[in-house]
């Protein structure tokens, strides 16, 4: 089997999601190759909206949280002739110059831009390949169901109703829950992972991200939580690829012995063992690693969109609370870790969501296919 996985740098999440699924089917001894699937229209085209996700991300959140409700509400958008139908069938050509040159069997679409590149591709130049579609958030983002592939993977049973429709019938879909690195199903002693990461094993550990960019009210959340931490207390700020955040933040907090800022962070897995409680917005590869890992979250409502789903999901499920305002945010961090027995209900609430290695079952049900 050789595979292809399209993605878009859109955010990390997508791209997280095809390293997890390339690991496992790697450790396979299986053949795996990552593309950006906008790289097929141009790798400007691929860059400018790259870029433009990050800018609204970072700057303008509710333009992204107004596209979004508006692309729901407008479904034929992404239908047959129209402006983003035709732009994304740009790159069908050349994707089907690289799966024909590079002999690839198997394509997996961890973004839904790819996944509708790839049918328009197959209407154009029927081919005898697996085919298949990630969800990477807790609910059917816009214009999937106009695409039509082999298999659906998605975050779970309770999903179902979202995704069926004329081409996505229910035998096509899989409940594999969202894939995650390995690292994220391996578990060290708290104490140990405290001391690996820096923080003193007797105290209380709070990690704050939001997200890969760096976006969200990090810097007037961190000055609230200051205020208020306890001398046991310690916070570890991830500001991921905001160069200017991390600066920024570092800067301010150099003399703070209980307040540690770091950039990107390579083992995530080490960091959340080391944590009693994960502040964060709710992207869908996030919140599924801490779902992994069982890590009570508190939830920052910093983009919507998407999130809103993720955030609503896990909420619900016991095992994340989020708040209006940053003062309430800081409030209910603050009451959850010093409460163990609230974030032990929390911990239990989040590993009854545990349904398996996703990247696995994807695996099982791609080689099952004839």
């Amino acid at each position: 089997m050789k595979t292809l996985i399209l993605t878009c740098n859109t955010g990390e999440g997508h791209n997280s999601c095809a390293t997890a699924i390339k690991e496992y089917f790697e450790s396979n001894r299986e053949e795996c190759y990552i593309k950006d699937g906008l790289g097929f229209i141009s790798l400007k085209v691929s860059h400018m909206i790259s870029w433009g996700h990050t800018y609204i991300y970072r700057h303008l959140p509710r333009l992204f949280e107004h596209g979004y409700g508006y692309s729901e509400r407008h479904l034929d958008l992404f239908r047959y002739g129209s402006i983003v139908y035709k732009f994304i069938g740009q790159g069908a050509e050349k994707l089907f110059a690289c799966i024909s040159d590079g002999d690839y069997d198997t394509v997996i679409c961890t973004h839904v831009f790819a996944a509708l590149m790839l049918t328009q591709m197959l209407e154009q130049h029927p081919m005898k390949i697996k085919t298949a579609f990630v969800s990477t958030d807790y609910t059917c983002s816009p214009c999937t169901q106009d695409s039509n592939l082999d298999l659906y993977f998605i975050p779970g049973e309770e999903f179902t109703n979202d995704f069926l429709c004329d081409t996505i019938t229910r035998n096509k879909l899989v409940p594999s829950g969202i894939p995650v690195r390995q690292m994220f199903y391996q578990r060290s002693d708290k104490r140990d992972s405290k001391m690996r990461v820096g923080v003193d094993p007797n105290h209380r550990h709070l990690i704050m991200m939001c997200g890969s960019i760096g976006c969200g009210p990090m810097t007037n959340l961190l000055h609230d939580l200051e205020l208020q931490l306890p001398e046991k207390w310690e916070i570890t700020v991830i500001c991921g690829r905001n160069q200017k955040l991390e600066k920024k933040l570092s800067l301010r907090y150099q003399v703070h012995k209980n307040i540690h800022i770091k950039g990107f962070v390579k083992d995530m897995g080490e960091m959340m063992d080391s944590a009693d409680l994960y502040l964060t917005k709710p992207g869908g590869l996030s919140v599924t690693e801490a779902k992994t890992k069982e890590l009570p979250m508190v939830f920052v409502n910093a983009v919507a969109g998407c999130e809103e789903y993720n955030l609503r999901y896990f909420v619900s499920k016991g095992g994340a609370v989020t708040g209006s305002t940053n003062v309430e945010l800081t409030k209910r961090c603050l009451a959850l870790m010093g409460n163990e027995q609230e974030l032990e209900r929390m911990h239990q609430d989040l590993g009854a969501l545990n349904n398996g290695n996703a990247a696995e079952i994807i695996y099982n049900r791609i080689r099952e296919m004839n």
